[in-house]
């Protein structure tokens, strides 16, 4: 394995989480609280802590997140976010609606971890009520075609006016995973292997993930 040439071609597709990060209204924003340790002999030691909901920037969702009765974030299955994925660049025939099945290209067999660049999120600093979301029926395509992780490049798989979740939900039923909050506006198009792990936190809902893309076939599927 070359690693200078991984470096190289290395996709950080994880935007970066700071005070200005917009999360859903009501959310707990991000706050980075620094404290500056000052020893005896003049050595320095930075020493921060943050508070924030666990869904902002690019993340996973955990099962009990959408299911009362599913696993939190510490008990998920790691291989999901570890692999062959395909990045599809895809828009729904009504501007900021939902994407069907009717908008997915054909996807290669085999496939388990797809990303959509939707490019209706310009500006992550700021909110925006609407952004492409995904529908119930178009979960279930992907379920039906092998695909076990379903990423986005907007803050949810959902409107963020739904009330139903009904993507969610198909997620729930279909059992799958789930990434949200990805930076996809720089990628090309194309198969990638993906990393996107999850903090191990216990009884979490979701977690941070610094999610990148490295050239196909670094890792087995």
């Amino acid at each position: 394995m070359n690693i200078d040439k991984l470096r190289a071609n290395l996709i950080d597709i994880s935007p970066c989480v700071s005070e200005d990060s917009a999360v859903f209204p009501g959310d707990q924003p991000m706050r980075l609280i620094r404290r500056k340790q000052f020893g005896q002999e003049g050595t320095y030691l930075l020493v921060s802590s943050i508070t924030s909901t666990l869904h902002v920037g690019a993340h996973a969702d955990a099962p009990i997140h959408y299911d009362c009765a599913g696993k939190s974030i510490d008990d998920v299955d790691l291989w999901r976010y570890l692999g062959k994925c395909e990045v599809i660049a895809a828009a729904p025939k009504c501007p900021l609606g939902l994407l069907t099945e009717g908008d997915l290209p054909t996807i290669a067999p085999g496939t388990q971890r797809v990303l959509f660049r939707t490019d209706s999120v310009n500006d992550d600093t700021l909110w925006q009520q609407q952004f492409t979301a995904l529908s119930a029926g178009l979960v279930g395509a992907l379920a039906k075609a092998g695909v076990v992780l379903v990423g986005i490049d907007t803050p949810s798989i959902d409107p963020a006016n739904s009330l139903d979740l009904s993507a969610h939900r198909a997620i729930s039923t279909n059992g799958m995973s789930i990434l949200e909050g990805l930076d996809l506006h720089k990628v090309t198009p194309g198969s990638y292997d993906l990393i996107a792990l999850p903090l191990r936190l216990c009884g979490a809902d979701a977690s941070p993930v610094r999610a990148i893309l490295l050239p196909p076939g670094t890792f087995t599927n």
